[in-house]
């Protein structure tokens, strides 16, 4: 016989799963009617366009990829891991950016292979056509760049200040007043022995140039390389790169217009991050810039090992 007790009992748990089921079916019709009307964000929960890539809030990425190299989360429009510091486009050549079909091993544009090039230089393995360690162009179009880049002024602007900043840096300065003299001292001379080879030769008024490298303070010195840096900064400034559609020309035209003798950092547009150079950024077709670090900056470089 079945009593009152036994009854409710059973009843209860009924009624129990009942309702949990009534309420998980309520859940997934609510969450099935929030992914048809948009998607929260992962990040701050604010519902977007169902096909939105970045939350119209807090701007993070709606959805990732996963590196198919170390399996660290990258952005789906990334061709480059900066975890493990790999490209990992299959269908595009990362030295021109042309279409690659998965079975050829060398690009049908460049030329150039899979799986990277060796700079004949510093003897660097490179995925892209300017060597991330010195610099060297490693392709014929990487050359090519260099050579157009030859013949617009803002560039040679650019290398005559680089070379007049590495000739600053190879200056010694005074170190002390005693120094200052016998340098004065020896200026005399050379002044002197100048003057009368001059009038050896029937020259009675000679003019006798300026040595090229006269040494100053290390205050003198200092400022001017200070100022140096300073016209290098407003050049990379006037030839920052826009943002366009090639990773690979983005790249190769960043490292193309690099100055050589001034330590650099590439500011990314993708995360406003400091690489050593586009190469080790996941989005350079989002354009960007040099910036001037100088010998003594403590700014952190985001890929230095």
């Amino acid at each position: 016989m079945i009593t009152n007790d036994q009854t409710q009992g059973g009843e209860r748990p009924m009624r129990e799963q009942s309702m949990s089921w009534e309420t998980s079916g309520g859940m997934q019709m609510q969450m099935q009617q929030n992914t048809i009307q948009g998607v929260p964000c992962p990040k701050c929960g604010t519902i977007n366009e169902p096909d939105a890539m970045y939350c119209a809030s807090c701007g993070a990425l709606m959805r990732m990829d996963i590196c198919p190299n170390c399996g660290a989360q990258i952005d789906p429009e990334a061709d480059y891991c900066e975890a493990c510091h790999h490209y990992i486009r299959t269908d595009v050549c990362s030295f021109c950016g042309a279409h690659l079909s998965e079975f050829e091993g060398y690009c049908p544009e460049c030329g150039s292979p899979r799986g990277g090039i060796v700079c004949p230089t510093c003897h660097t393995m490179n995925d892209f056509a300017f060597c991330k360690q010195c610099g060297m162009p490693l392709t014929e179009e990487a050359r090519q760049l260099v050579a157009q880049l030859k013949d617009i002024p803002e560039y040679k602007e650019l290398m005559s200040l680089a070379r007049e900043y590495s000739e600053l840096e190879m200056r010694l300065p005074y170190n002390t007043e005693r120094d200052a003299l016998r340098d004065k001292e020896c200026q005399e001379l050379r002044d002197r022995i100048l003057r009368l080879l001059a009038q050896d030769d029937g020259i009675q008024n000679p003019v006798i140039p300026e040595p090229k490298n006269q040494r100053m303070s290390k205050e003198e010195l200092t400022a001017m390389k200070r100022r140096k840096l300073e016209q290098i900064a407003e050049m990379l400034d006037q030839m920052s790169i826009p943002p366009q559609q090639s990773p690979a020309k983005v790249r190769n035209f960043a490292m193309a217009q690099k100055p050589s003798g001034v330590r650099l950092a590439w500011r990314c547009n993708y995360k406003n991050a400091m690489h050593s150079s586009p190469c080790g950024c996941a989005k350079p077709q989002m354009g960007g810039k040099w910036i001037v670090l100088g010998h003594n900056s403590k700014q952190e470089i985001k890929d230095d090992k």
